[in-house]
């Protein structure tokens, strides 16, 4: 294969002859094991495995990497074995190829969870070793080279994938030629039109350009020469994938976008950039706004380089980047720059994995030891892959990197989690704010913690990193746990008692059995599920009694007391909002706990009609000093008539309650107003009502139950 023979002829310029003999070795094997294969093209599918290796051959990758892509799908695609391969080829191999490898294996769900899998396990590999998601990418990257032999609708699936999760990982790891061809391929084919569209406008555009782009190389080029700076200036067209977000986000057309072009200087070292920059802003005018010292404070993925837009010839916006040599090749090659200039010294491969995995370790550790749903993890991943930083100072004088849009939350839990999970406000610039305030670039923040604080699960609605969101999440869930324990403990002593059962006489061996029997890892799990609906306290109960002689089933238990704390466990129901003094009755709803609704409630009606449903009905009652406020809704008819809603709203202050939401709908008459307010009681409510009452202009006023 000539394919092959270029592979060889190019790994030999820079791999031992050894390492190239057991490459050939391993491409003998891949071959064989492939044998009879083909892709949808119609070519040998091991046609794919050698092109994989090429690309990362042009890496200068090692050679453990390029037999791992030369074997890269064989466990998954044939009947060989992982063992097979860490016997033939090292374990080392055999990691990187299992690493890569889908969970075929497995049954799940829906395809949406087998992908989300799929990732996590890719991930998982990836941090114990960063050339596992080199071969993913470069297994992508000619995925999407081939990919005009797909139906349009694989074309498009793949290509929005590529778009949302391999294209973003690229860029975090600096593998910036890799970055950009994946967006232009997953522009292709997720938007053919628009790419269609973009190629012919920019082809126009290119005729007219040219002239004006040779002019400002040339006098780039001619006033380095005079300052007697030795530089390499090019020139290149903008890539058509980042002209069309310019033309989304900013909603401009295609002739509103100038700045197609941009312009890259590379000099010898550090000080020469800033001596270009200087010289360059001579030449030209910069725009304000327009600079960013990526040197003095570099991207998280390592990359460094000056960019600042000037003011070109006929008004023309021109990008201009400046860097030195080692910049511009970790700015192309990202982490895997390091094998295209490696030494013998194995501990430059480890310094330098270690300094490129800092997002990736950081990323994993927060995602992976609090998120166990799969979907979740992939949710959280997306969040931290796309680019666009913000870079705020701490108290200390500390620089933290995160992403546009990111809250005073996300940067607590930047810091640290113990400090997200007990934040109560923020100080930014030296002045009080929200904590949902969103922060700019150059913000200095100080977070206000105190011991006795929680994380507020309306905090989700607005942080934007993945490690907020994951550490905000778990707490949640730890609690909701908590409270489920114990909620089902009071619903299985509930249970017992209707079986004339003292719940204290039940013995550990008993308890063990159960456990064993139901399948869960605990008594407090089982306990749980009790309380998520997942298990009928009934059917445990019976479970647990059976050897009792005395069960009497007939025996009536006291009811479920309703306390007010048992939090995001017993939740209270949207359509007749229960406060207390209401006649309540509970279901249990699998997945969301015990609900509380008022017994003429339409809800608890068809329950009890229905036999199937009528067993996750419960004897629930208000427990005593409830001290918590509840959401209560009430329709006010008043006179239209100007400052009717001020009266309202003061004489529901006046009476200490506050209102939550309103809706109103006025007629020619009358104005009909929907409050939901927040009572302690029913008690209160009635006070809230006699006070509206006294206002002249209030027509009616009722309780209302959707």
């Amino acid at each position: 294969m000539l394919e092959s023979e270029t592979l060889f002829s190019e790994v030999a310029q820079y791999l031992k002859p050894e390492d190239v003999a057991q490459l050939k070795i391993a491409h003998s094997f891949g071959s064989g094991a492939h044998s009879g294969q083909f892709r949808k093209s119609g070519e040998p599918y091991f046609s794919h495995p050698v092109a994989v290796a090429r690309i990362l051959s042009s890496l200068h990758l090692d050679a453990p990497t390029l037999m791992a892509a030369l074997l890269h799908d064989v466990v998954e695609d044939t009947e060989i074995s992982k063992a097979e391969i860490s016997e033939r080829f090292g374990g080392s191999v055999a990691e990187l190829v299992d690493g890569v490898s889908k969970l075929a294996k497995i049954k799940f769900q829906t395809q949406e969870e087998a992908q989300a899998e799929n990732f996590r396990k890719m991930l998982l590999a990836m941090a114990r070793d960063v050339r596992v998601i080199l071969i993913k990418l470069a297994d992508r990257l000619h995925n999407m080279r081939t990919l005009e032999s797909m139906n349009s609708a694989k074309q498009q699936s793949i290509a929005r994938e590529t778009l949302e999760i391999y294209a973003p990982i690229a860029y975090r790891l600096g593998l910036n030629n890799v970055f950009q061809e994946l967006q232009e391929l997953g522009f292709r084919y997720s938007y053919p039109m628009r790419y269609n569209v973009l190629v012919k406008a920019t082809k126009a555009a290119r005729g007219n350009r040219r002239m004006v782009v040779g002019r400002i190389l040339d006098a780039i080029k001619m006033k380095l020469k005079e300052a007697g700076l030795d530089a390499e200036v090019t020139g290149r067209e903008k890539h058509l994938y980042s002209i069309y977000t310019k033309m989304l986000d900013k909603h401009l057309s295609f002739s509103e976008v100038l700045d197609i072009y941009g312009f890259r200087v590379i000099v010898k070292d550090i000080p020469s950039c800033y001596v270009t920059l200087g010289i360059l802003h001579g030449l030209y005018r910069p725009i304000p706004g327009k600079f960013k010292d990526y040197i003095a404070i570099p991207k998280n993925n390592g990359y460094q380089s000056l960019h600042s837009t000037l003011l070109g010839p006929f008004g023309l916006p021109i990008e201009i980047q400046v860097r030195t040599i080692d910049m511009h090749s970790v700015a192309e090659n990202g982490i895997a720059a390091h094998w295209l200039y490696k030494s013998s010294d194995n501990s430059e491969f480890k310094n330098e994995h270690l300094k490129s995995g800092q997002w990736l370790q950081g990323l994993l550790e927060a995602l992976l030891s609090n998120t166990s749903d799969s979907l979740e993890f992939l949710e959280h991943l997306k969040m931290d892959l796309f680019p666009g930083d913000v870079y705020v100072f701490t108290p200390q004088g500390k620089i933290l990197t995160l992403p546009r849009g990111s809250t005073a939350v996300d940067f607590a839990y930047a810091v640290h989690s113990d400090i997200g999970n007990c934040c109560v406000a923020a100080k930014i610039n030296g002045e009080s704010a929200p904590l949902r305030t969103k922060l700019k670039s150059g913000d200095r923040v100080e977070i206000v913690t105190a011991p006795y604080a929680k994380p507020n699960p309306a905090w989700l609605s607005y942080v934007v990193t993945g490690r907020a969101r994951s550490h905000i999440r778990h707490f949640l869930k730890n609690i909701q746990y908590d409270e489920s324990v114990k909620l089902g403990e009071r619903l299985l002593n509930q249970a017992l008692q209707s079986f004339n059962i003292n719940p204290e006489t039940i013995t550990e061996a008993q308890w063990e059995k159960l456990v064993r029997d139901s399948g869960v890892k605990s008594k407090e799990d089982l306990l749980a599920e009790m309380a998520l609906g997942k298990q009928l306290p009934a059917v445990i109960a019976k479970r647990l009694t059976s050897p009792f002689e005395s069960i009497a089933s007939e025996q009536i238990a006291s009811p479920i007391m309703i306390l007010g704390t048992e939090g995001l466990t017993v939740q209270f129901a949207k359509c007749c909002r229960p406060i207390p003094g209401d006649e309540i009755a509970g279901i249990i709803k699998k997945e969301h706990g015990l609900i509380i609704h008022t017994h003429d409630c339409s809800v608890i009606a068809s329950s009890q009609k229905s036999p199937e449903n009528c067993s996750n009905c419960l004897d629930v009652a208000w427990g005593k000093d409830i001290a918590r406020s509840f959401e209560v809704s009430i329709r006010v008819t008043a006179a239209n008539k100007k400052g009717v809603l001020a009266q309202v709203a003061a004489e529901v202050a006046k009476a200490e309650s506050n209102i939550d939401d309103i809706d109103m709908e006025s007629g020619d008459d009358y104005t009909y107003m929907r409050l939901i307010i927040q009572v302690n009681n029913r008690q209160h409510l009635a006070q809230v009502m006699r006070g509206l009452r006294h206002i002249k202009d209030i027509i009616k006023i009722t309780r209302i139950k959707d």
